[in-house]
Formats: C-alpha cells, sequence, structure tokens
C-alpha cells in the first residue's frame, strides 16, 4: 500500500523541526534556571529533561499540538502547550514522587521550569510560525491546486483550501463537464463562470506541469469520471487526491485506518486508541485515586449521613450500559427509599416521594455521584464521558433517538460535555434526551486531554449554580 502523506510538501521538514523546538526549549529552560540558582548542570538535568521531552511528545498526539501550525490559530496552539506542558508536568510529578527522583531539586528550580519551559516552546512555535508564513507568502514552493468536481463537496475542498494558508496551496479552479446549479435547499449555488474548464482541459493542464495537485471531489457514483481522470493523469506529474463524498455526512470519529492492506475509512469508531487510551487512563487513575484519599473522610460522613437518615443500604448499584453496550454496575450514595434496577425505572422528578431528606441534598450537590470513583478506578468508567443511563432507559431511547447508542462507544464518565452545558437532571421530554445525545456525540468527535480537564473545571460551577437537578 502506499504511503498517506500530508498534502502539503512543506510537512516533511516541519515534523523535524517542530519536535526539536520543543526539545531544545524543554533542556535549555531548565539548564537556565539551574545556573540563574548557581546550581549544577548534572546528570539528573538531562535525565529529567529527556524524560519530560518523551512525555511532552506522546502527550501532544493527545492533545492535538503536533498539527497546531497547519490546522489552528496561533492562539489555539499556544493554549495546546499549556495544556500539553500541564499534563507532562503532573505525569513527571507522579514519577518524582514514586521514584524520588525529584529530590534533587529545589523547589524554586521546579516551579520556575513548570513556567520557563511552555513559554519558551511557545515563542519557539510562534517564530517558527512567522517564518513558515513569511515563506509561503513570498511563493516559495506554494503548490497549484484544482479541484476535479464543480459541487458542493469541492466548494467546502476549496473553503478549507483557502482558510488555511499555512497549508501552501493556490487554488487553480474548478473544473467540470457538467454544473451542479442547486443545492440540497434548492437555492442556486454555481453558475458556468465559476467553471476554469473541463476535466479535459484540467488533463491538459496537469500534463504542462501548471498545476501541481488535483482534488477528485465527484460524487462516487460517477465511477466512469473517476475512472476517465485517473487514466489520464496517470501521464502526468500532478498529485492526485479523493476526496469521498460520504465525507459531507456527519460522522462520529472517521479516520483513515487498513484492514491487512486493504484501505478503509472508519465512520462510527472509539477515537482513543493507542497513546490517547493509555494517557486518558492513566489521569482516570492519578485524579480518581488522589480524589478518593482526600475525600475519603467526607465520603464516610455522607455514608453515616445516609445509613442513619433511612432504612437500607448505604450504597447502590444499578445496572447501566458501559463502553460497547456491555452492561456495568454503577455505584451510587442510596438517595432513595426504593432501589429500581428492572426493565421498568422511573426517573427522579421535581419534589419526588421517593427521595430522601439526605438524598435530596446529595443530589442537588451530586455528591450521591462521588461512589462512582471506584468505578473509575476498576475501570468500567471514566472521570469524563457521556453519563450512563439506567439500562431500562437505554432500551426506551435506542429506539427513538437516531445513533443512541453511538454514546457507548466510549467509557461513560461521573461528568460530560452535556452536562456543563446545561443537560442536567430530568429528561422528561424527547428534545431534552436528543440535545444531551448531541452533548454526548460531540464531545466523542473532538476528544482531547484538554477538554477533560476543561470539563472537569466547569463541573463544579455547574454543581453549584443549576437547580435542574433533583
Amino acid at each position: 500500500m502506499q504511503n498517506r502523506s500530508p498534502i502539503n510538501a512543506q510537512r516533511g521538514w516541519l515534523d523535524l523541526v517542530q519536535p526539536a523546538i520543543d526539545a531544545v526549549s524543554i533542556i535549555a529552560s531548565l539548564a537556565l534556571i539551574c545556573w540563574v540558582r548557581g546550581e549544577f548542570i548534572d546528570s539528573t538535568v538531562w535525565l529529567t529533561s529527556l524524560a519530560a521531552i518523551v512525555v511532552f511528545s506522546l502527550a501532544s498526539h493527545a492533545t492535538g499540538l503536533q498539527r497546531q501550525l497547519q490546522q489552528r490559530t496561533a492562539n489555539n496552539e499556544i493554549t495546546s502547550v499549556i495544556s500539553t506542558w500541564f499534563v507532562t508536568i503532573l505525569f513527571l510529578a507522579l514519577l518524582g514522587f514514586l521514584t524520588r527522583f525529584s529530590d534533587g531539586f529545589a523547589r524554586a528550580v521546579i516551579l520556575g521550569w513548570a513556567v520557563l519551559a511552555p513559554t519558551m516552546i511557545g515563542l519557539g512555535r510562534m517564530l517558527l510560525r512567522i517564518l513558515f508564513q513569511t515563506w509561503i507568502s513570498r511563493g516559495f514552493r506554494v503548490r497549484r491546486v484544482a479541484i476535479a468536481g464543480f459541487n458542493e463537496l469541492g466548494r467546502q475542498t476549496a473553503e478549507n483550501i483557502e482558510s488555511q494558508p499555512a497549508l501552501g496551496l493556490k487554488l487553480a479552479g474548478f473544473f467540470d463537464d457538467r454544473i451542479e446549479t442547486r443545492s440540497e435547499d434548492g437555492k442556486t449555488e454555481f453558475t458556468a463562470d465559476d467553471l476554469a474548464g473541463s476535466l479535459s482541459n484540467l488533463v491538459e493542464l496537469a500534463r504542462k506541469g501548471e498545476v501541481d495537485t488535483i482534488m477528485i471531489t465527484l460524487p462516487m457514483r460517477a465511477e466512469k469520471r473517476i475512472k476517465y481522470l485517473l487514466d489520464q493523469l496517470s501521464d502526468s506529474t500532478a498529485s492526485v487526491y479523493i476526496v469521498p463524498d460520504f465525507f459531507v455526512f456527519e460522522l462520529l470519529h472517521s479516520r483513515w485506518t487498513t484492514m491487512g492492506d486493504l484501505p478503509a475509512v472508519s465512520v462510527f469508531e472509539n477515537p482513543l486508541f493507542g497513546v490517547d487510551g493509555m494517557l486518558k487512563r492513566a489521569a482516570d487513575l492519578t485524579i480518581a485515586t488522589v480524589g478518593l484519599i482526600a475525600i475519603s473522610i467526607p465520603m464516610m460522613l455522607i455514608a453515616l449521613a445516609v445509613k442513619l437518615s433511612s432504612p437500607g443500604p448505604v450504597f447502590f448499584r444499578q445496572k447501566r450500559y458501559g463502553i460497547d453496550g456491555r452492561e456495568i454496575l454503577v455505584w451510587k450514595f442510596r438517595s432513595m427509599r426504593t432501589c429500581d434496577n428492572g426493565p421498568v425505572v422511573k426517573q427522579a422528578t421535581k419534589n419526588d416521594p421517593r427521595i430522601t431528606r439526605v438524598g435530596g441534598i446529595l443530589r442537588k450537590t451530586s455528591l450521591d455521584e462521588l461512589p462512582q470513583l471506584f468505578n473509575v478506578i476498576a475501570g468500567s468508567m471514566s472521570l469524563v464521558g457521556p453519563r450512563p443511563h439506567a439500562s431500562a432507559h437505554n432500551e426506551q431511547y435506542r429506539g427513538q433517538i437516531r445513533g443512541y447508542m453511538l454514546r457507548h462507544k466510549v467509557k461513560p464518565g461521573i461528568t460530560g460535555l452535556a452536562q456543563v452545558n446545561g443537560c442536567r437532571g430530568e429528561t422528561e421530554t424527547l428534545d431534552k434526551m436528543e440535545r444531551r445525545v448531541q452533548w454526548d456525540h460531540q464531545y466523542i468527535r473532538s476528544w482531547s486531554i484538554w477538554l477533560d480537564l476543561q470539563i472537569l473545571f466547569q463541573t463544579f460551577g455547574v454543581i453549584w449554580g443549576q437547580d435542574e437537578a433533583y
């Protein structure tokens, strides 16, 4: 199978320069702090810097930092640098606690490094961005791109090219033998004046070397036209890419993959593969373990209050769906006089007589969810993800809401993107549940460690600032 390299030729050297700038910034910042304080730059400094470089590199894949120059704004890149370095420092702090290697550094050195390193990384990347954009603006290695397909997908492709000048691509125009004059809503979108030429004209330009790259956006049903283009363009040196028209659909988490030597595109997929999954799991274990230790005494007091307030067990374990729809038992402090766990489960409502006096306080403040930290440590849940619903509710809604079960492509969470955007409490109407599912899908599509941290911080404000939960 051929190598699937990025469209922009400049990316090759950027793949080397960007990590090199990051590595030099990490080493230089720690060495500079030690030098200012008059401390020796010994093997401990070098080993610590090397560990930080490795962790930062792995974390950058999860936060998307490695593609910032091409696909994001400067502000987003700085935000990603900070979040990636935060993950790095968090991991190094845990490693230092376990191995005691951090005992060789003064606190002032560690704090100074924590601030100076991301500053130098950010400045280095901004300098590289300025140099790269100056290079592109002067026409160095700019590639001329023609779009074969005068349709909505072609227009989207053109908009993506024009909105990202850092790609180093210059649009040469649309080429087609047909004109789709109307969009899905019936409005006129294109005219013949927008067309640069026919497909045969495009082939001539490619053979003359007047276009460097060709994006084929013809519909997949146009097999004959696509085959004609591929046959004719094989007699040129132009790079040819096919943009499949199924990308116009809203996919859950699309990416190119292979099944052996067979290329494929994922449509509905779990985004937490490889390093991403390990990074999220490591964060879950670290934060959940520290959290349980910190709140152990308050949890014992809550357990005592639950036991004394009404007859029944302290904990309630309810059947819910976990990752891939597998049934799990979710832990909660009991907040009701009944423990509904069968094929029919009635949602809690305002002034619900089943809720105990202590249970009302727990549900209002979401303290009843604290035992789910045990689920997180055991691996059946995550700190952040789609909130798990009772199994009975899953069976009810999966037949009413399109794509409902796709929310189970990742582990359920104690909190989630839906909850920090107002989707808490009872879902007495179908549109409320649909809105919650939409947020869950958005979370899966845009997952990153930085997004998880944002949701965790926002959750504290939501708990005390909203009154939908009861």
